[in-house]
C-alpha cells in the first residue's frame, strides 16, 4: 500500500525497537535506529545483533547491506519517530519515565511540524501527554501503540499481531494506524491514549493474576502434600477451567512491572491486581527457603541451578525469578554449578569464585541438589535415571 513515510527513526534499538526498525526497513521504509549504547550500533552497523531472537539477524543483516537501516548514536530528522525505551520503576514500585523524557528530549532538535511521533514503551496511563509536554510546541501528531509480542516469536507476532493505536487526537491515531499498516498483518485498532496505555497494563495484569492463582495454588498443595502438577490437569478438564501453570514467581520487563503501573495510578481500588504482584514477587523466597531446608541435611553441598532466564528457550534475564533465585544462593556463599544454555557467560552478580557456569551433563554428575528454575527444552531431555539419587527442587513441573 501507498503511504507518506520515507524515513522513519527507531529510538531504542533492544528487543521491541530492533525487530521494529528492521521489518520497516525490509519494508521499504528508510530507518535510522537510534540508541545510547555504542557497543549495540557498532554491531547493528556490521549488519549483526548485539539480542537473542530467531531469525533477526538474518532480517538486520538484508536491512543493513541493503542500505535501508543504520544505526546511530544521534537522532536525525524523519517523518516519524518511533520511541522504544525501557520503562522500569524505582522504589517503592513508582514508574520511572526518566528514559522517555531523555528520548523526547533527544529528538526535539530535529523535530518538525507535521512529524508523527509514537510512543511503544509500556506506561502509566497518562504518559503520551506527558510526552507531548516535554516535545517541542509545534504541530505534531502524538501517539501510542503497544507491543504485544512473545520473546521468541518477535518477527511473526509483530507483524502477524492486532495493534491497539491511540492518539492525542483522532488525526494522530489514524496517521500511527497508517505507519503501522505498512507491515502489519493484524487488524490496526484505533483510540485514545489513555485508553491504549491501559490496554497493555489490562493484557499484563490479567496474566500476572493468573499466573498469581497458580503459584499460590502450589504452596497450598506443598502444605497439604498434593502433587500440584497432576492436580491442575485434572483441574483443567473442567470445559470452562484452564489453569496456568505455577514457576519460581514471574520475570520479563512487561508482566512483572506492569501491574505496578496500576497500582500506582489508582492504589485504593486496585487491590486484587496488587495481592497477585505480591503473591508473585513472594514465590523466588518461597523457593529459596525450600533449598534452604533441603541443604540443612548436606555437608559442603554444591547445587544445580538449572536456568537462569525469565522464560523458557531466550536468553532474556531481566526482572527474572530464577537469577534472583541464584543470586540469593550466591550471596550466601552456596556452592552453585549454574546451567543456562542461552547464554555464554554469567551475569556479573554470579562471576564469584563458588559460582561455575557449567554443562548439564556436568552438572547431574557433581550435584547434591538440583534446582530446576526454567523449563528449557533442553532440560526435558534430562537423562532421568541419573536423577533418581539426587534430592530435586522442580519449579516447573519438567520432571513431575
Amino acid at each position: 500500500m501507498k503511504h507518506p513515510f520515507k524515513k522513519v527513526s527507531v529510538i531504542g534499538l533492544g528487543y521491541i525497537g530492533l525487530p521494529t526498525a528492521a521489518i520497516l526497513a525490509t519494508h521499504g521504509v528508510e530507518v535510522v535506529g537510534v540508541d545510547v549504547n555504542k557497543h549495540a550500533i557498532d554491531t547493528i552497523n556490521q549488519g549483526k545483533i548485539h539480542i537473542v531472537e530467531p531469525d533477526l539477524d538474518a532480517m538486520v543483516h538484508s536491512a543493513v547491506m541493503s542500505g535501508m537501516l543504520k544505526a546511530v548514536l544521534k537522532p536525525e530528522k524523519a517523518e516519524a519517530f518511533i520511541i522504544a525505551v525501557p520503562t522500569p520503576f524505582k522504589e517503592g514500585h513508582k514508574p520511572d519515565l526518566s528514559y522517555i523524557e531523555a528520548a523526547a528530549k533527544s529528538i526535539a532538535p530535529v523535530l518538525e511540524p507535521g512529524n508523527l511521533i509514537i510512543l511503544e514503551s509500556t506506561s502509566p496511563v497518562g504518559t503520551t501527554e506527558k510526552l507531548a509536554d516535554w516535545l517541542p510546541k509545534i504541530d505534531l501528531d502524538i501517539a501510542y501503540c503497544p507491543e504485544r509480542v512473545l520473546p521468541g516469536h518477535i518477527l511473526r507476532e509483530i507483524v502477524g499481531n492486532d495493534r491497539v493505536v491511540g492518539g492525542l487526537t483522532p488525526k494522530s491515531a489514524e496517521r500511527a494506524k497508517q505507519l503501522y499498516q505498512i507491515f502489519v498483518k493484524g487488524e490496526c485498532l484505533t483510540t485514545d491514549a489513555r485508553t491504549a496505555e491501559m490496554t497493555k497494563l489490562t493484557e499484563n495484569s490479567f496474566r500476572d493474576v493468573n499466573i498469581a492463582f497458580a503459584n499460590e495454588l502450589s504452596m497450598i498443595c506443598d502444605e497439604l502434600n498434593i502433587n500440584v502438577w497432576e492436580l491442575i490437569r485434572l483441574a483443567n478438564r473442567h470445559p470452562r477451567v484452564n489453569i496456568l501453570q505455577p514457576g519460581p514467581g514471574v520475570g520479563g520487563h512487561c508482566i512483572a512491572v506492569d501491574p505496578w503501573f496500576i497500582v500506582d495510578s489508582a492504589p485504593n481500588v486496585s487491590r486484587l491486581i496488587k495481592t497477585a504482584r505480591e503473591v508473585n514477587d513472594s514465590k523466588p523466597h518461597y523457593v529459596l527457603a525450600q533449598v534452604k531446608e533441603k541443604l540443612k541435611k548436606m555437608k559442603n553441598p554444591k547445587v544445580a541451578c538449572l536456568g537462569l532466564s525469565f522464560k523458557a528457550d531466550i536468553d532474556d534475564i531481566r526482572e527474572s525469578p530464577a537469577l534472583e533465585i541464584v543470586e540469593h544462593l550466591a550471596k550466601e556463599k552456596v556452592d552453585l554449578l549454574v546451567v543456562e544454555p542461552h547464554l555464554e557467560t554469567l551475569p556479573k552478580t554470579l562471576q564469584l569464585p563458588h559460582v561455575k557456569m557449567t554443562s548439564i551433563d556436568e552438572a547431574m554428575q557433581s550435584a547434591d541438589l538440583i534446582v530446576l528454575l526454567v523449563n528449557h527444552r533442553k532440560f526435558s531431555h534430562i537423562d532421568r535415571s541419573l536423577l533418581r539419587a539426587i534430592p530435586i527442587i522442580d519449579t516447573r513441573g519438567v520432571f513431575a
